[in-house]
């Protein structure tokens, strides 16, 4: 069958849950056949329709079987379009959020801070791509108050078709780092990327959330009148970060309000002042900010405490770049811990500059003292700097699990490719 777009939506209202794996297919929902490189849905349509898919949407007419396949030109741009038209029927403040570090937990305490007072939807843990950013859009439903929508690329004008997707009216980037160097060809490509949220909402008089501290984010947003600022000396919200062990604490203003977070590391500061002063914005009391930044506990390998018999474990291993390892690896020196030890993953993406930023990240280590360093994956094969190097995380636990560590204080960090969490896992 094929239908245009506004009988699609039609059919989208009656069934609005979507799904693209046939693995998690639930009765009722509209099934989107994807296709990629390696993989082709629409040879999936057959299945999906046996385990209750009301409609198939797919792009090869000759696997439609019967009426409820719709053939169309290309399924993605599709769910991209239908996304878009799903969102154009609220009147609703969208916050979109994008930077090179810190954007999931930063996108995480922002919604737990509005939803204090509004009914509130998120991207769902990092569903922040070509696909992502659709299925979120379409998960909100009509008694939302507020959208968050988090944005993640690694080439140039991604940011900006996602805009064109969300059509956010508010934006905030955390910050531009050395993060999908390859994609984006340096920190200036990195900067111009992140940029395009800017560039959107200085083109449709949206407004910015925007850290003071960073003064390349004050270029990037010239000519974007509607700016809510915050940091730790100027803005219209501003604190003062300090340490509870490995944790962080923010001093509000002149003092008058401290958050205790469960947040590991200073770095956490500026996520936590962008929810802060995201609430503030949208009429949420301090105290209620206050309870909903303190309750907020990390998950999925991102700076989370914990314990593995006798030692304790900051897990910081869904994603890194040198900028996030420098600071990871400056606060863990820092902090007041016994017997500190880090097990480091390689850094993905890097593309020319592999080489040349992982002997950094070496060479940074070796300025402190630590009862043991272990390095995985290719990366750092044949670098300078005498540690245990192992090519793959399974190989690491294998060493672990024979001189397994006691009463000690260990870091894990490395790109999600690197699977640290392999090490962290095992029998030990």
């Amino acid at each position: 069958m094929n239908v245009d777009l506004s009988a699609l939506y039609q059919l989208y209202l009656q069934h609005p849950e979507i799904e693209t794996d046939t693995r998690k297919l639930k009765p009722g929902v509209l099934f989107f056949a994807l296709s990629g490189p390696n993989f082709n849905g629409n040879t999936f349509a057959a299945e999906a329709l046996d385990k209750g898919a009301a409609y198939v949407v797919m792009s090869n007419p000759d696997l439609a079987i019967n009426e409820r396949c719709i053939v169309v030109a290309d399924v993605l741009q599709t769910l991209q379009a239908l996304s878009r038209h799903h969102r154009q029927q609220f009147k609703i403040p969208f916050i979109a959020i994008t930077g090179s570090n810190g954007k999931t937990t930063t996108k995480e305490l922002i919604a737990a801070v509005l939803s204090r007072k509004y009914v509130t939807y998120a991207t769902s843990g990092n569903l922040n791509n070509h696909i992502g950013v659709p299925l979120t859009l379409l998960k909100i439903r009509s008694d939302a108050e507020m959208v968050i929508i988090e944005m993640g690329a690694n080439h140039q004008k991604e940011i900006a078709s996602y805009c064109d997707i969300a059509l956010p009216d508010f934006g905030l980037i955390t910050n531009c780092g050395k993060a999908h160097i390859e994609g984006f060809g340096g920190i200036e490509g990195v900067r111009k990327g992140k940029g395009e949220l800017f560039d959107f909402l200085r083109h449709n008089n949206g407004s910015i959330f925007i850290n003071t501290d960073l003064d390349y984010l004050h270029d990037m947003a010239k000519g974007i009148a509607k700016q809510i600022t915050y940091g730790t000396t100027e803005g219209k919200y501003t604190g003062a970060p300090l340490m509870d062990g490995v944790f962080l604490k923010v001093v509000v203003g002149s003092g008058d309000v401290t958050i205790n977070t469960n947040l590991v590391g200073v770095y956490n500061f500026p996520n936590v002042m962008a929810a802060l002063a995201t609430g503030r914005a949208f009429g949420i009391d301090m105290e209620e900010i206050k309870a909903a930044i303190e309750a907020y506990n990390p998950d999925n390998s991102r700076s989370q405490w914990l314990q593995k018999g006798s030692n304790k474990v900051i897990l910081d291993a869904y994603n890194a770049n040198p900028t996030s390892m420098k600071a990871a690896i400056q606060n863990f020196a820092a902090a007041d811990l016994p017997n500190k030890m880090l097990w480091i993953g390689g850094m993905r993406e890097m593309g020319d500059a592999e080489h040349e930023e992982h002997q950094q990240l070496v060479d940074l280590i070796a300025t402190y003292t630590w009862a043991d360093v272990i390095l995985v994956g290719k990366e750092f094969k044949g670098l300078e700097g005498a540690y245990r190097w192992f090519e793959t995380s399974v190989d690491a636990a294998h060493y672990v699990a024979q001189n397994a560590p006691q009463n000690s204080s260990i870091l894990v960090k490395g790109s999600r490719g690197s699977k640290m969490e392999v090490i962290l896992n095992g029998e030990w």
